[in-house]
C-alpha cells in the first residue's frame, strides 16, 4: 500500500535490527509500561506477522522510498485484551523518534484505516493511549476520531496505580469517516 510518501507494506527480517532499536528508545517508548529488549522485540514482531496470517491486515512495516527503508509501523490490529469495548480493531502507529513531525503517523493511519474500511468492511476503528500522550492524541484527531471522557478506561493489562493504566478511546465510524 503506498502514500504520496509512504509505503506500507510486508515485514522483513532486514526490519527487526530497526525495529528492536525503536522499541528500546525510552522517548519513543514514554507511553508504554517500558523499552523492549531485543528478543521481546523480535517476538512483537512474530504476533505482528501472525495477525496478518489470521486476519489479512495488520501492522504494516513503514518505509520513505529514497529516504529510508524501514521506520517503524502503521495500521490495524485486533487488542489482545478485554474491555468495554473489545472485541474491536485498533489503527495504530510507532515509528522511530527522527521521523516525528513529519506527518507520517497520520499519513500513513489514513491509508491504514482506508483499508479497513473499503478491504477489511471494517464499520468502526478506534485508537487509545493515555491522556499524555499529546502526538497521538493529535493523530487520532487528525484522523477525525472523536472521544467521550465516559469512555476513557483502565487497561487491563497494567495493575491499579500504575501511572499509565488510564487510557482515552477514540473512535471513528465508517460513516463518518472523512
Amino acid at each position: 500500500m503506498t502514500t504520496t510518501r509512504l509505503r506500507l507494506r510486508p515485514w522483513r527480517e532486514a526490519d527487526l535490527a530497526p525495529f528492536a532499536a525503536i522499541n528500546a528508545d525510552p522517548v519513543v517508548m514514554e507511553h508504554f509500561p517500558s523499552v523492549l529488549e531485543r528478543a521481546s522485540s523480535d517476538a512483537l514482531a512474530e504476533r505482528i506477522g501472525g495477525h496478518f496470517d489470521r486476519h489479512g491486515y495488520g501492522l504494516w512495516a513503514v518505509e520513505v522510498p529514497d529516504v529510508a527503508a524501514f521506520i517503524g509501523f502503521i495500521g490495524l490490529a485486533i487488542p489482545r485484551f478485554t474491555a468495554s469495548f473489545t472485541p474491536c480493531v485498533e489503527v495504530g502507529w510507532r515509528l522511530a523518534r527522527r521521523y516525528w513531525g513529519q506527518g507520517y503517523a497520520t499519513e500513513g493511519a489514513r491509508a491504514a484505516v482506508a483499508f479497513g474500511f473499503a478491504e477489511a468492511g471494517l464499520e468502526e476503528i478506534v485508537s487509545f493511549t493515555v491522556p499524555a500522550n499529546r502526538r497521538s492524541l493529535a493523530v487520532m484527531e487528525r484522523l477525525g476520531m472523536t472521544s467521550e471522557a465516559r469512555e476513557d478506561f483502565d487497561h487491563p493489562v497494567l495493575p491499579a496505580g500504575h501511572p499509565l493504566r488510564r487510557h482515552r478511546l477514540y473512535r471513528l465510524r465508517r460513516s463518518s469517516a472523512p
